[in-house]
């Protein structure tokens, strides 16, 4: 008698070609959808984080004569400047006890991974790949409140007071729905965690249109674009003045 069943075969060397290439075009198609998808996800997450902080910050005006928080309030001496010393002021008012820490996620951008050292050091390395939220001297906070008013500077030779609302009443505030509250760290430079660009340099495009996450006076967040002044002071500081029209924010309370 014939034996009529047919042995088995395996893949071909070109069949199995054919088939390492299909893979590397899906790879190659779906990994910019998930990237997108990762970096939508981090941006959701700031905006979050950001309502809640931003509804801290107005429950203790409310606590305060309708007043901002301001450095010489902080209850902690040492707790930072005058951008970042709110948090030791408004974080009971959303859950948060004892001391600063690493912990302390609502203050965490997960998009907090690197950061850029230019203009705050004489001798920049520029591109730096650590987490501003996981260090005492920002006191373990992603976001910096709108407290230029009670910066006053000398940088590149120049005298100035930046615009801020720390200390004033938020009922007095002209343009509630236009002015910053609070915001991810790298608005004030501008630079941006969620399209970062390299390498570092002063004069290519890094802080030029930035996006960053914004909280205002009047409660809404949103993703915006920041202004970028090429030409003052060695071109950068995003917060040394208003922005032109065609911006949908203002650092002053005019």
């Amino acid at each position: 008698m014939r034996n009529n069943s047919n042995t088995a075969q395996g893949f071909s060397l070109l069949e199995l070609l054919v088939v390492i290439v299909v893979i590397a075009i899906l790879t190659a198609l779906l990994f910019p959808v998930i990237s997108r998808a990762k970096d939508k996800a981090r941006q959701t997450a700031c905006l979050n984080n950001l309502r809640q902080i931003n509804l801290g910050v107005r429950m203790y005006s409310d606590d305060s004569n309708d007043t901002s928080p301001a450095r010489n309030g902080v209850i902690k001496p040492n707790s930072a400047d005058a951008f970042t010393g709110y948090k030791e002021l408004v974080k009971n008012y959303i859950g948060l006890k004892g001391a600063s820490s690493p912990q302390d996620k609502l203050f965490a951008c997960p998009a907090d991974t690197f950061y850029y050292d230019y203009p705050f050091t004489p001798n920049p390395r520029g591109y730096v790949p650590e987490s501003l939220c996981t260090q005492s001297n920002n006191d373990y906070s992603s976001y910096s409140f709108n407290a230029g008013n009670l910066h006053h500077v000398q940088f590149y030779g120049t005298n100035f007071i930046e615009p801020g609302i720390a200390g004033l009443k938020l009922s007095l505030i002209k343009n509630p729905s236009r002015t910053v509250l609070v915001a991810e760290m790298p608005a004030f430079v501008p630079y941006s965690w969620h399209q970062p660009k390299r390498p570092f340099s002063q004069k290519n495009s890094i802080f030029n249109d930035s996006r960053n996450v914004i909280s205002f006076v009047d409660g809404h967040v949103n993703y915006i674009k920041m202004y970028w002044d090429s030409t003052w002071p060695q071109g950068t500081l995003a917060l040394a003045h208003d922005p032109p029209a065609g911006y949908d924010y203002q650092w002053s309370g005019n």
